[in-house]
């Protein structure tokens, strides 16, 4: 019996079905949901854990997910932001009770940033689970730092539970220089590393960069389905001034503004999506006011003028990668007008070398300052390869 046409134009939909489903990219899979390939290493011990609100399991989170398996969670260890994630940028915080759990929270963002090795010998291993961005200045990978010298110090191992980089399709900026370490850049990396948390962990093991050359007894686990080529929308936002993936996208190329008297829309419903001044001029304005994670914002209330950066794609700012023409721009626009521009030295923090400034200021292009770095990243590319978990 011959097959109808109905049959085959079903036998083709069916192919052409299982075709699309078989090319469709497997999902992401943090490492903190594959609790089957770590919890063995955490029964029976006491167990602290540095994370926040991103660490969420199948909407449960972490430490919820640890104590229903009837693990022991002594501590909570919190970074920038808190364990619930609502402080703002730079706003100490005090270490606590969790109203929900009772357990004791040890603030790392507070009259201390080092752990205390009191406080890590209260457990027999620490668990790291916390969603990074892949920047340098960005926090929480200097608390994984201090963290992971106390726990060499002390003897305590670490289990460090991997995530995806959102922004670890690319590397860029320069390597920062010793006289500009600080807490918002403590590791000798470009502003952007491509690299997961689990892969800087050992890279910070390999390279000897803890103090007197100690090593962490580290153990990582991988995320899943991951290739840093991949573009991972954050389910849960990092922080309350990176609140989608735009804004993600676009910190590495803003953030500098932070050490200027320009803002970045902290204060408004669109923080490191726009810019603006009350001395510049266009047809776009805003006005920061007093808002939750962002409660003294530059230029509150009043109106500010400047750039709208909210119809980017993201494929067209991670193809450009660290663009310095917005502080250009701004600079000249600014100092034409007889406006301070930069403030203090946390613009050399941020951005980790003396010559940025200096070259702005002599009006070279966004370009020709950003060709300085070239020898950086190619260099860096090459060191830590080694180290890597994950393919492009």
């Amino acid at each position: 019996m011959k097959p109808t046409f109905t049959t085959i134009i079903a036998l083709l939909l069916t192919i052409f079905s299982l075709r699309a489903q078989s090319e469709q990219p497997e999902e992401i899979i943090p490492a903190d949901k594959r609790l089957p390939e770590y919890i063995h290493l955490l029964e029976g011990r006491r167990v602290g854990v540095l994370t926040n609100h991103t660490a969420v399991v199948d909407g449960v989170h972490l430490v919820d997910t640890l104590l229903h398996s009837g693990i022991d969670v002594k501590l909570i260890f919190a970074p920038e932001h808190g364990f619930r994630g609502t402080a703002d940028a730079g706003e100490h915080i005090a270490s606590s009770r969790d109203a929900y759990t009772g357990i004791e929270i040890v603030s790392l963002y507070g009259s201390s940033r080092q752990p205390k090795a009191n406080d890590v010998f209260k457990c027999d291993v620490v668990v790291v689970d916390i969603q990074d961005v892949g920047v340098r200045f960005y926090t929480y990978l200097s608390t994984l730092y201090l963290m992971m010298q106390t726990c060499a110090d002390v003897g305590v191992p670490m289990l460090l539970l991997d995530r995806p980089n959102p922004n670890g399709m690319y590397v860029d900026g320069p390597i920062i220089e010793e006289q500009y370490r600080s807490f918002v850049g403590m590791l000798p990396i470009p502003v952007v590393h491509g690299m997961t948390l689990g892969e800087l962990a050992r890279m910070i093991n390999g390279e000897g960069w803890l103090r007197d050359g100690v090593k962490a007894s580290l153990t990582v686990v991988p995320c899943l389905n991951y290739r840093r080529s991949m573009h991972y929308e954050l389910p849960i936002a990092p922080s309350p001034n990176l609140p989608n993936a735009l804004s993600v996208a676009l910190y590495p190329s803003l953030c500098y503004f932070e050490g200027t008297s320009v803002s970045v829309g902290r204060g408004t419903e669109w923080p490191f999506q726009i810019l603006g001044h009350p001395a510049m001029a266009g047809d776009f304005g805003f006005t920061p006011q007093s808002r939750p994670g962002a409660k003294t914002p530059p230029h509150q209330d009043k109106s500010c003028k400047g750039e709208d950066l909210r119809q980017k794609s993201i494929e067209e700012v991670v193809k450009q990668g660290i663009d310095l023409s917005y502080l250009v721009d701004a600079y000249r626009t600014l100092s034409a007008k007889g406006e301070q521009f930069f403030l203090g030295s946390f613009f050399e923090k941020l951005i980790g070398v003396g010559y940025v400034r200096d070259m702005i200021e002599m009006n070279y292009t966004a370009e020709e300052i950003e060709a300085m770095w070239a020898d950086d990243v190619r260099n860096f590319c090459q060191q830590r390869e080694k180290y890597l978990i994950y393919e492009d």
